[in-house]
Formats: C-alpha cells, structure tokens, sequence
C-alpha cells in the first residue's frame, strides 16, 4: 500500500515559494502544491528568539517519492537551513490519494 505525506517547507517571498512548487509539481516529485501567505513566524534560529513573515509551501507526495523531494528542495531552498517537514496524510478521500499516487509515478 502507498503512503502519503504532507510536505510543508516556508521561504522569504512568494515568488521563492512558487519556483519551489512549479519544478516540484512538473517534476513528478508532488503531485500539487499550495502557497500560502503572509504567515507570522516565531521561532528560534541561530540561538537567537525571532519573528519574521513567510510564505508557507505545502506539497502532497508519496512516502516512495519523498526523498527525491526532499533532496530537491534542500538544493534549490534560498536558505541555508529550512525547515522541511513531512506529515503522513492518514486518512484521504480515495480518489484524492489516488490523484496523489498516479499523479508522482514516474514516468
């Protein structure tokens, strides 16, 4: 059985978010991808407590097709050291995973 994630990284900008997703999605490696912003953040970084805004990126993909994900966005992120989180999407409406599943098959 195919499992699913949820994929969830952030960037300075838009922009940086949206060249993130479009590679991503024509490459296979998320099967869609949805920006969303402003968002406030507080967080720590570097030792030091911050806030700042962002722009959230949430990607769908499968457990197989993660770690190709994964090393995609660590190579192409504008950060040094971004936060790349993946959830498992247990539960989903059949016909959505099965999106997800057909959609990252390689070709």
């Amino acid at each position: 059985m195919t499992e699913f994630v949820q994929v969830s990284t952030a960037t300075e900008t838009k922009q940086q978010a949206i060249n993130l997703a479009g590679p991503a999605v024509r490459q296979r490696l998320a099967a869609g991808a949805q920006i969303l912003g402003p968002v406030t953040s507080v967080f720590w970084h570097l030792g030091e407590y911050g806030t700042g805004e962002e722009w959230q990126l949430l990607l769908k993909t499968t457990t197989d097709r993660y770690p190709e994900l994964e090393a995609y966005l660590l190579e192409r992120h504008p950060w040094d050291n971004p936060e790349l989180c993946a959830v498992p999407i247990t539960l989903g409406a059949e016909r959505c995973t099965k999106w997800i599943g057909d959609s990252v098959e390689a070709s």
